[in-house]
């Protein structure tokens, strides 16, 4: 990577190439103009002689478009993903074992042992309680999901969490148990929030946590993310965020969609009679408040297959209610919402709060939207609904969906948001999976999942489009149209520049990333 920054913001224009303004009428031009960190002019080739002084970038036949904005990543977890074991090529217990026994060493004084990325897809393997007590670490451990919705802690960790076999399930969430009742370790959705909560302690002091931050958001840049929104953002990491951005260390912007610490809880009472959704810069401005519907790793379904009901997953509480005190609070929400019934649950609840509250722009977030009918879709566009999905799930969700084809819902419905009237945001759920979208995008327009196989071609959408809802799309999402996401002038000059043709199969690659007008990144230049 190279950080090429300039002291001055001059006259540049970008000629010889493709312009994408992302603008529906106007979609391509010959010339992008820049000064003072912000676009002056987008057009034909004549509009160059407006501006003599301007120095000519010679993009060569390549094409520039606005920086990606992802537009549900969770920056603020991915920065201390490197401090944590990484488990995500764990198949058996003997392989976590090492990597534990490691961590134990690598960081003494952390009051717990976490490895992070373990994953039971391919393998089924789920870690026991006893056989991390028998590792003998001497603190408490906890293997983290990939998904970030459920964890696997040993005997320490129960017994730090006050959990024992006569504990009953949270709402939302499972305390896992073997057969004769006694617990086994495993917490599902919000079972397992208060124990990442516990062992993020050593990292979530504000100006520590802005380290961490500082170097993750610079490596962002190379994929050609210039914007991220962090769904589910502590009250530390927004503060983490704010320090950054006034000590001029913050790489890109971030919305911050503030969610408590503890993941997959209900809102903080006391964080509701904080900033709210527009507060802020263009560095750092608050997002729609962060709510649950469903789980992740037990979305709420309820479908059918061949005319038999199909019934999974766990429905989160009380959504009614926490949409509404966000909202009169003056909150936009954002609502995860994996399953169809989780979908139905926020659908519901977006509209008796818009009922109720006439004349008001909600924009209202469904996150996921993994599983939906088309009528469920086309409610979702009758209420000026944004769905913000992530089409990188292909990779590892549509192998695992491949054979369980519903009569009466769609896996990853791209195609039926495009068509629903809904605006499509694009992201990624790092560190979830992957978050370069050039790669998301090739997923999203093949629909080719991770066992090579393509699921359900009809919901394919042009990898053009899916570039369309990294930016304008994910600018609308975040209420950032004014400011980012489209070549026009008045925004800000939040550039990239793509080697390759714009397809799916064989997309293209990020050559150049600019920010406010200045060259952050060229590939190949160290």
């Amino acid at each position: 990577m190279t950080i090429a920054r300039q002291h001055t913001n001059p006259q540049i224009a970008f000629v010889n190439g493709t312009v994408l303004t992302m603008v529906p009428a106007h979609p391509r031009c010959e010339v992008l103009v820049i000064a003072g960190g912000r676009i002056v002019a987008a057009g034909d080739r004549d509009q160059l002689g407006a501006y003599p002084d301007a120095l000519q970038r010679d993009l060569g036949g390549r094409t520039v478009c606005p920086g990606f904005i992802d537009a549900h990543h969770h920056l603020s977890i991915a920065a201390l993903e490197p401090r944590w074991a990484d488990a995500r090529s764990v198949r058996n217990f003997d392989d976590l074992a090492e990597l534990l026994i490691w961590q134990a060493s690598a960081e003494p004084e952390a009051p717990w042992v976490r490895a992070s990325g373990w994953t039971d897809i391919g393998t089924g393997f789920v870690p026991h309680r006893r056989d991390l007590d028998a590792l003998e670490l001497g603190r408490p451990v906890l293997v983290a999901h990939y998904s970030l919705h459920q964890g696997v802690v040993d005997s320490r960790g129960l017994n730090e969490l006050g959990l024992t076999r006569h504990t009953p399930d949270p709402g939302g969430g499972t305390v896992g148990r073997d057969s004769g009742g006694e617990l086994n370790g495993l917490l599902v959705e919000r079972a397992w929030s208060d124990a990442h909560h516990r062992s993020l302690s050593p990292y979530d002091d504000p100006g520590r946590w802005a380290d961490h931050i500082e170097v993750a958001a610079r490596r962002l840049l190379a994929k050609g993310i210039t914007a991220v929104h962090d769904t589910a953002c502590a009250p530390e990491a927004e503060a983490a965020y704010r320090a950054l951005a006034a000590e001029g260390r913050l790489a890109v912007s971030v919305l911050t969609c503030p969610h408590p610490a503890a993941l997959l809880s209900p809102p903080d009472r006391d964080r509701l009679y904080g900033p709210v959704t527009g507060e802020g810069d263009e560095m750092v401005r608050v997002g729609p408040l962060k709510l649950f519907a469903d789980g992740g790793v037990e979305p709420a379904i309820e479908a059918h297959i061949g005319g038999s009901r199909f019934s999974f997953g766990q429905l989160f509480g009380e959504l009614d209610e926490h949409v509404e005190d966000a909202v009169s609070r003056g909150f936009r929400v954002a609502v995860h919402a994996l399953g169809n019934v989780g979908l139905g649950a926020a659908l519901g609840a977006f509209s008796r709060t818009a009922a109720r509250h006439r004349g008001v722009d909600h924009r209202f977030r469904v996150e996921h939207a993994c599983l939906a009918s088309p009528d469920q879709l086309q409610q979702l566009g009758e209420l000026g609904g944004v769905a913000v999905v992530q089409p990188g799930f292909l990779d590892h969700m549509g192998s695992q969906v491949e054979s369980l084809a519903f009569d009466d819902a769609v896996w990853l419905p791209f195609g039926d948001i495009a068509r629903s009237g809904a605006t499509m945001a694009a992201s990624s759920d790092c560190p979830c999976t992957f978050d370069e979208p050039l790669r998301t995008s090739a997923h999203g327009a093949t629909r080719r999942t991770g066992s090579g196989n393509v699921l359900d071609v009809a919901q394919a959408v042009d990898y053009e489009e899916w570039l369309r809802a990294y930016t304008v799309g994910a600018a609308y999402a975040g209420g950032q149209e004014s400011e980012r996401g489209a070549l026009v002038p008045g925004l800000r000059a939040d550039l990239v520049v793509l080697e390759g043709r714009l397809d799916g199969e064989h997309p293209p690659a990020v050559s150049e990333v600019w920010v406010t007008g200045r060259l952050e990144y060229q590939a190949g230049v160290e």
